[in-house]
C-alpha cells in the first residue's frame, strides 16, 4: 500500500490544530477529505481534497483508507461504528466510548469486522512517554506499587458542549481519562475496584470534578480530572526502589515544547530532557504504518476497556454518595 488515505469527521479546533496538520505532515499518508457541518471549514483543512456537509460521505468514500473521529462524545459510537461496518480503519478521539457499554460494542464491531480501532490517547505516543515505559519495564524502580496523576484545568465557560450530558460531557470523559489512561498503560490492567471517590457535580448533571481512589492491575491508582480547579498536570509511578516523574506540569499535553522526566532509583536521582515533538504525528504514523502491515506502535485495545469500565464506576458511586 502507497501512502494511507485518511478521511476526517469534524473541523473543530482539534482537528484544525492537531489532526489535519499531523496528517499533513506525516509520512505514508495524505488527507483526502473532510467532513463538517461547516462545508467550507472542512474545505480549509485539505484544500487539495474534498469537503462535505455529511459525515456518511467520508465513511462511504471508496478513495479512504482511514477515518479519524474528531467528533464529541456522543458521535465516538454511531460513526466509528459506520467507518468499520464500511471497511475503514478508525482513529478514534478519546475516551472511545462515553460508557464501558459503548466502548465494548465498538471493540465488538471492529473485531468482527477484522478492523483497526485505535483510541487516539495521542500522548502515549511521545517519546517521554516511551522512556518511561522502558524504564519501567527494566526495573529502574522496582516492581510498581503506586500510580497518581490529574490533569484539571479552569476555563470551561457555561454553554460549553462539555457540559452538555447529551454530547457525553463531564471532566472526568474529558480530561479524566487521560490520567486513568496512564493506569492502565502502567499497570496492564485490569480495572479492580473504587475505593473512595470525590465529584462535583454541575446544575446540568456533568461532572465538573472527579477525583477517585481506585485499584487497576493490582496497584493502588489515584486520580483526578477538573474543568474548575487551577491548571495542573501530573504523572508520578512509585516503585519498591524509586520513582519516575513527569515533570513541567504538561504530564498530558507535551506538545511541540521540550519536555522532562525526572528519574529517582538506586543511583540517585537525574533529569531526562526531550526535544520538541508532534505527538500527534507519531500517532498518525505509527497507525498508518499499522494499516500497511508495518511494524508499529499501538496501544493495548484492552486499556480503553479498562478505562472505561473505571469511568463508569467511578461516576456510579458519585453520583450514590451525591
Amino acid at each position: 500500500m502507497s501512502r494511507v488515505r485518511w478521511g476526517l469527521l469534524g473541523a473543530g479546533w482539534i482537528a484544525r490544530r492537531a489532526i489535519a496538520p499531523a496528517i499533513h505532515s506525516a509520512d505514508d499518508a495524505t488527507l483526502v477529505c473532510v467532513a463538517a457541518r461547516d462545508v467550507e471549514r472542512a474545505r480549509s483543512l485539505t484544500p487539495s481534497g474534498r469537503a462535505y456537509a455529511d459525515y456518511s460521505a467520508v465513511v462511504e468514500d471508496p478513495d479512504v483508507d482511514a477515518v479519524y473521529i474528531a467528533l464529541s462524545n456522543d458521535g465516538h459510537l454511531p460513526w466509528a461504528v459506520a467507518a468499520l461496518e464500511a471497511g475503514k480503519a478508525v482513529l478514534c478521539e478519546k475516551p472511545l466510548g462515553s460508557t464501558a457499554t459503548e466502548a465494548r460494542a465498538m471493540r465488538a464491531v471492529a473485531d468482527r469486522t477484522g478492523g483497526l480501532l485505535v483510541e487516539a490517547t495521542w500522548n502515549l505516543w511521545h517519546p517521554r512517554t516511551a522512556r518511561a515505559a522502558a524504564l519501567l519495564a527494566s526495573d529502574t524502580i522496582g516492581p510498581l506499587r503506586a500510580y497518581s496523576a490529574s490533569f484539571v484545568f479552569h476555563g470551561v465557560a457555561d454553554g460549553n458542549y462539555r457540559l452538555d450530558p447529551s454530547r457525553g460531557g463531564g471532566a472526568l470523559l474529558d480530561v479524566g481519562c487521560y490520567p486513568l489512561t496512564g493506569a492502565a498503560w502502567a499497570t496492564g490492567g485490569p480495572f479492580d475496584s473504587v475505593e473512595q471517590v470525590e465529584v462535583l457535580w454541575s446544575d446540568t448533571g456533568v461532572d465538573l470534578t472527579a477525583g477517585a481512589r481506585l485499584t487497576m492491575g493490582g496497584v493502588p491508582v489515584q486520580i483526578r480530572g477538573s474543568f474548575r480547579e487551577p491548571d495542573h498536570q501530573s504523572l508520578v509511578l512509585e516503585g519498591d526502589h524509586g520513582q519516575i516523574e513527569m515533570t513541567g506540569n504538561d504530564a498530558f499535553v507535551s506538545w511541540l515544547q521540550p519536555s522532562a522526566l525526572r528519574v529517582l532509583d538506586r543511583d540517585g536521582e537525574r533529569v531526562e530532557h526531550f526535544a520538541p515533538v508532534d505527538p500527534y504525528r507519531l500517532m498518525v504514523e505509527n497507525v498508518s504504518r499499522a494499516i500497511q502491515g508495518r511494524s508499529a506502535w499501538l496501544p493495548d485495545p484492552q486499556w480503553s476497556l479498562v478505562v472505561a469500565d473505571a469511568m463508569d464506576a467511578i461516576l456510579t458511586e458519585g453520583r450514590n454518595t451525591a
